[in-house]
């Protein structure tokens, strides 16, 4: 017999079940309403953003039930009333969810998840949507950034020591959403599908004797084509002894440590002099894509990325948030100044130009016609509770899904959006959000 999915529905803040509790004496629990994830400003430095975690909410939405151990998790702590318990009991998502497919980007004010349904259904969502979509696109933007600063370089991701082991896996997926080639995470492999990789460390030869028996012990499991550590003691003694043991065919290397630029082309060269003109030179360090920016002149063929990526500037939030638009037909929104939204439920669209490249971001009100030839950002994920595609049950066919689709969103930036430095968002938004 196969064993319940685990629930999700206590990855949640108590006072989205006090909302629900609350809304049932008050008798707005069953009022139609609309929620929307969107940014208000992107994080420093940022110029887009990059929508990740799709596939993943949707496949926890899916889990988002109360069970007995829940319910009784909530009747013990007195969380919330017995009606409310009754209510949760028979809890499942019955309404719909739209969204910019993963993959695509975003600008400030873009309504890139939008939850209609019942107030008690809607509210509730909230952390639930949050955590995934501000984790993942988090991720997302920084992968985007550091591919576009590598070009056509490997670029490989290894950041799940310096991360929650959970966030681990998630991290790998947005990732390689946004180009990465592979991870060394195992889990993201099995999960979604990632490709995975993978040697060895400074700890498997700080253990052996000798550096060179180490690297022959390497060569005997993995043989010539596998990526050699060569910076545990002397760079140039490592790449000496590499060939030595793998010979000139020596499939790669990697240096982990020091001035990279100067390695990477005194390595280069004495890789030449030793015959290994296809032998591949890996970076790594605690690059973010400003170092893989600073590299592009030098000999290297990639990079592995770690700890600026799962915690760098940037990670682990996109600053999304999930704001009530419209409540029985009414639209509505906050009125504090630095922290309003444009109330009603908008469609989203982009205009292109005779080149393909995105101009200008409308939203326009459901009935509002939309200009010819403009793309419509928004897609059906979720009608009456059932997930419109079959990737919400497939987390590797999500995850392939949203690459491809990533790669399509590239040839619609404009090369603005490339930048590096401080700049404004790649793409103005119209009607803006402070005009509202």
């Amino acid at each position: 017999m196969t064993a319940p999915a685990a629930s999700t529905a206590l990855l949640t803040d108590q006072y989205e079940l006090t909302m629900i509790d609350a809304a049932l004496r008050s008798g707005v629990a069953d009022l139609p309403a609309t929620f929307e994830v969107f940014c208000r400003r992107l994080p420093p430095g940022r110029r887009y953003g990059v929508v990740a975690g799709t596939g993943r909410l949707l496949a926890a939405l899916g889990d988002f039930h109360f069970g007995p151990a829940e319910l009784d998790f909530l009747r013990q702590g007195g969380i919330v009333s017995e009606d409310s318990l009754a209510r949760l009991a028979e809890f499942s998502f019955s309404g719909d969810i739209c969204g910019y497919r993963e993959g695509e980007f975003y600008v400030p004010g873009s309504p890139i998840l939008t939850v209609s349904g019942s107030f008690a259904e809607t509210v509730v969502l909230e952390t639930l949507v949050l955590s995934i979509l501000n984790h993942d696109s988090a991720i997302a933007a920084a992968a985007a950034r550091m591919r576009a600063a590598a070009g056509d370089r490997m670029l490989l991701e290894g950041g799940s020591r310096r991360t929650h082991e959970e966030a681990g896996p998630a991290a790998a997926r947005a990732a390689y959403v946004c180009g990465f080639d592979a991870t060394s995470n195992l889990e993201a492999g099995r999960r979604f599908g990632v490709p995975t990789g993978g040697t060895i460390g400074h700890a498997f030869i700080l253990a052996h004797a000798d550096e060179r028996a180490a690297m022959a012990a390497q060569a005997d499991l993995l043989g010539p084509g596998s990526t050699y550590l060569v910076d545990t003691y002397d760079v140039a003694d490592g790449v000496q002894r590499a060939v030595e043991v793998a010979g000139p065919g020596m499939g790669a290397l990697r240096i982990d440590s020091g001035d990279l630029a100067a390695s990477a082309s005194a390595v280069r060269r004495q890789l030449d002099d030793l015959g290994a003109h296809r032998t591949r030179i890996i970076l790594s360090g605690d690059l973010d894509e400003h170092d893989i920016a600073a590299l592009a002149a030098v000999p290297a063929d990639g990079y592995l990325v770690g700890t600026e990526l799962v915690a760098g500037a940037g990670a682990p939030t996109a600053g999304l948030v999930y704001k009530l638009v419209e409540i029985d037909g009414r639209p509505v929104r906050k009125r504090s100044l630095a922290k309003s939204w444009r109330p009603g439920t908008k469609r989203a669209f982009r205009l292109l130009d005779d080149a393909g490249t995105a101009t200008v971001e409308l939203l326009l009100e459901p009935g509002a016609p939309a200009p010819t030839g403009a793309l419509a950002l928004q897609t059906d994920l979720v009608r009456g509770g059932r997930a419109e595609s079959p990737v919400a049950t497939d987390p590797a066919r999500s995850t392939l899904e949203a690459r491809n689709y990533h790669r399509e969103a590239l040839a619609r930036l404009g090369s603005e959006a490339f930048g590096l430095s401080p700049g404004e968002p790649w793409l103005p938004i119209e009607p803006a959000l402070e005009d509202t």
